[in-house]
C-alpha cells in the first residue's frame, strides 16, 4: 500500500514534537529575560564548573550547571537563542529577497541577463562558505551585522536557482501570454501572475535554508568568526566550553550543542513536512 506522503512524520508524533521546539526557541528568542531564571551575566566564581542540579555535586540553583566563570548555562542558552535565532531570520529574509529579485529577472527576461546572473552563481557557489567568511570578516571585522550579510551572501543562491527554474516554466503559460497580449506590463504580470505561483516553492525553500543558516552561525561563532563577546549566541558558548570538556566539565559546551542539534533538526523536519503539505494542495 502507498504511503500517504507526510503520514509518518505526522501520525508518529515527529512534526508536533518538532513544532514544540522551534516554539519554544521562538519564546527563547523573543522573551529571553522573562523566561531565564537569572542574568546571563552574572558571575559567582565560588559556584565555577557546577555541575547540573542531578550530577554529584549539582544545585537546584544551577539546572543545567554553571560555566568556568560561575554563569548560569541555563539562563545562557536561554539567551543565545535571541542572538542565534535573529541573526538567522535576518539573513534569511535579506538573502531571500536579493535571491527571489535575481530569480525572477533571470528566468523572465532571459537572454545575456539570465546567462550573466546565472554564472555569477555558478561562481559563487565553486568557492567554498568559509573562504568567503574568512574574506569578509577580514575587511570588514567580526560584529552582529557583518555575520548577517556574510550570512545572506552565502544563502541567495539557492533562492535564485529554484525561482528562475519555476519563471522560465510559468513566463510560457497561457494566461501570461494572454496578460502580455492585452497590454500588461512586466511589473504587473510579474506581481499578478508569476511571483503568487513561485510562492510556494520560496516557502520551501526558505525552511530548509533558516536550518543551515542556524548552523553556519554556528560554525562561523565557534570558529571565532561570528558574533563577538560580550554577545551570546550558541556556537560562542560551544566555543567557550570546548576547553573545559577534558576537565570533565561536559555540560558547559553540551548543552548549548544540544540547542543547535534539536532546532537544526525540528526547523529541517518541519520543513519537510510543510513541502508535501504544500504538494498535496498544488495537486488538487
Amino acid at each position: 500500500m502507498r504511503r500517504r506522503p507526510g503520514a509518518r512524520r505526522g501520525e508518529g508524533g515527529v512534526v508536533p514534537v518538532a513544532v514544540v521546539v522551534v516554539f519554544t526557541s521562538l519564546v527563547f528568542a523573543a522573551l529571553p529575560d522573562a523566561v531565564a531564571p537569572r542574568p546571563p551575566d552574572e558571575q559567582e566564581l565560588a559556584a565555577r564548573l557546577t555541575p547540573p542540579s542531578w550530577a554529584d555535586g549539582g544545585t537546584t540553583r544551577y539546572l543545567l550547571g554553571a560555566d568556568q566563570l560561575g554563569r548560569d548555562v541555563l539562563s545562557r542558552v536561554i539567551h543565545g537563542a535571541r542572538v542565534s535565532v535573529l541573526v538567522a531570520v535576518a539573513a534569511l529574509a535579506i538573502s531571500g529577497a536579493a535571491g527571489v529579485a535575481i530569480g525572477l529577472l533571470a528566468g523572465y527576461y532571459r537572454g545575456r541577463l539570465d546567462d550573466w546572473l546565472m554564472r555569477l552563481v555558478d561562481v559563487q557557489m565553486s568557492v567554498p562558505f568559509v573562504l568567503i567568511a574568512i574574506a569578509v570578516i577580514a575587511v570588514i571585522g567580526p560584529s552582529t551585522p557583518n555575520v548577517v550579510l556574510v550570512l545572506a551572501l552565502n544563502g541567495w543562491m539557492a533562492y535564485a536557482r529554484v525561482v528562475r527554474g519555476e519563471v522560465l516554466g510559468i513566463r510560457e503559460r497561457e494566461y501570461v501570454l494572454a496578460s502580455r497580449a492585452l497590454g500588461a506590463g512586466d511589473w504587473r504580470i510579474v506581481r499578478g501572475h508569476v511571483l503568487p505561483n513561485v510562492l510556494n516553492s520560496i516557502i520551501v525553500v526558505g525552511s530548509l535554508e533558516l536550518a543551515g543558516i542556524l548552523l553556519l552561525e554556528s560554525s562561523l561563532s565557534f570558529l571565532g568568526l561570528g558574533i563577538q563577546p560580550p554577545a551570546i549566541s550558541w556556537g560562542l558558548m560551544l566555543a567557550d566550553g570546548r576547553p573545559h570538556l577534558l576537565a570533565g566539565a561536559w555540560w558547559v559546551a553540551v548543552f548549548p550543542g544540544l540547542a543547535i542539534t534539536l532546532t537544526v533538526v525540528s526547523v529541517n523536519v518541519l520543513a519537510d513536512w510543510l513541502r508535501e503539505v504544500l504538494e498535496r494542495r498544488s495537486a488538487r
